[in-house]
Order: C-alpha cells, then structure tokens, then sequence
C-alpha cells in the first residue's frame, strides 16, 4: 500500500512539473505584442519575419506574448489570405479610435495596447517593449488546456484589480491561435512567394470581466473551428482596460500532443 501511494506522489509530481514547463518562469514579464497583418500586402513579409523572431524571446527578463491578427480588408486585390477575419479588422479599428489617428494600415505593430508604429520597426518596437516592460502587471494564468473534439478547454485565473493599476475593470479575453502557419500565395503583391506566419489567431473571444472588487476564476470553453493539430495549438489570455485599451496583464500556455 506504501509502494503505491509512493507511486501515485511521483506520477502528481511529475505531472506537476510537465505543466508548470509551458507556463512562463514568474520572474518574467509579459508583454503583449499584436501585428495587424495581411498576405495580400506586400509590406507585411518584413513585420512578420520580426513577429517570428520576438517569439524566440530574445529579450532578458521579458515574455513577448505575441499574436498575428490578419485582417481581410487586403482581400480585394486578387488574394484571399485564409487566416483574415473581419473581427480582426474591427479590432484594428477599434486600437485607431482609442488612439486617435481614425486610420489603420498593415503592418502595424501595438505593444501592450498602448504603443502603435509600423510593424516591421524593430527600433520602435524595442523602445515600446522596454517601456511597458516596467510598468505594473496584473496577475493572470491560463491552466491545463485541453482539445476535446472540436472544443478547448482551460482554466483561467486573474486576480482582483489593484487600486495602483488605476482601472475599474478589465475585459478579460481568451485567444485560440496557430503555433505556425504557411502560405504558398498565388495572385496579388505577394504571387509566387511562400509565407510563414507564427501565433497566428484562429479566435479571439471575450469570455468575462475583472474589477478591484472580485478576482476571476473560471474553467473556460472555447469552440475550434477546422480540425487543427494539438501541438500547433497556444492559448492567450489577457486582460485589458475596457476604455483605455491598454493590456494589464497577459499569459500563454501551449497545448500538449
């Protein structure tokens, strides 16, 4: 009886050490790092070539969460790329109108909700990241996701909203996206060129909200459109002010095979 329940510790250890492998060391912190994309604009290559390489994490003490969000307003010009979404558009949108400029381009790069320029700046983007890399962080985890059938399922944790952070609630998101994704385009400005994408959004939904009065914790359910492989699958979650778009708080996990 001793030698199984010995057993049974080591396996829960175990098990406990494969998940904490995919969650960022807590010394780390996370920055979100959206690019508003297309494969029908020939400026775009560049900017996702840079998104690729912030997923390597080359930055000491900083986890780049990054995602590549592909807006469809490219489309008309002889490409359909098959990762662009009108929602995404919309988000894009939506940055312009808190920003103030009233306009959207690709590619376009936003750090943490707050700093915009041309996506394939790397001097901008690294003066962006050094910028919110110090500023107060609220805590979220995103927990044991798993693909059931055509749903994924996680747990997400996000602590109540402290007075210091200056918000009185957050929109908490939960994003579904491609590890890495490719094209072979065939018309358009890009023709004859073979493109490579990483985090590249599959769905991005709301699933709740924070304030300064209750945490968040919640077992989250999010249905998968296609068939996609396990292992080419992440989970983002974040946290941002509902007015101000900034991003308070963010955590990614990978999915196991």
């Amino acid at each position: 009886m001793r030698v199984l329940a010995s057993i049974l510790v080591v396996q829960w250890f175990v098990a406990c050490l494969s998940l904490v492998a995919v969650e960022a060391p807590k010394n780390l912190t996370p920055v979100l790092v959206e690019l508003f994309t297309s494969e029908g604009c020939s400026s775009c290559p560049p900017a996702d070539a840079l998104l690729q390489q912030f997923d390597t994490q080359p930055i000491p003490g900083v986890q780049l969460i990054v995602l590549s969000e592909h807006v469809d307003y490219w489309n008309h010009i002889g490409w359909n790329d098959p990762y662009s979404s009108q929602f995404f558009s919309q988000r894009q949108n939506a940055y312009a109108q808190r920003m103030g400029s009233g306009t959207v381009y690709t590619p376009q790069m936003i750090v943490d909700g707050t700093s915009e320029f041309v996506g394939s700046d790397n001097r901008q983007a690294q003066k962006a990241i050094e910028k919110t890399r110090n500023e107060e962080k609220l805590s979220v985890s995103v927990s044991g996701p798993m693909l059931t059938g055509d749903t994924l399922h996680t747990r997400i944790d996000i602590a109540s909203l402290a007075e210091s952070l200056h918000v009185r609630s957050a929109d908490i998101y939960i994003a579904i996206a491609l590890n890495h994704a490719e094209s072979q385009v065939l018309r358009g400005e890009n023709e004859g060129r073979r493109l490579r994408h990483v985090a590249v959004v599959q769905s991005l939904t709301k699933v709740g909200s924070v304030n300064r009065n209750k945490n968040f914790s919640q077992e989250a359910s999010v249905k998968i459109q296609g068939n996609p492989n396990p292992s080419n699958l992440r989970v983002i979650v974040f946290a941002q002010d509902s007015g101000t778009g900034r991003i308070l708080g963010a955590a990614l996990n990978q999915l196991k095979p």
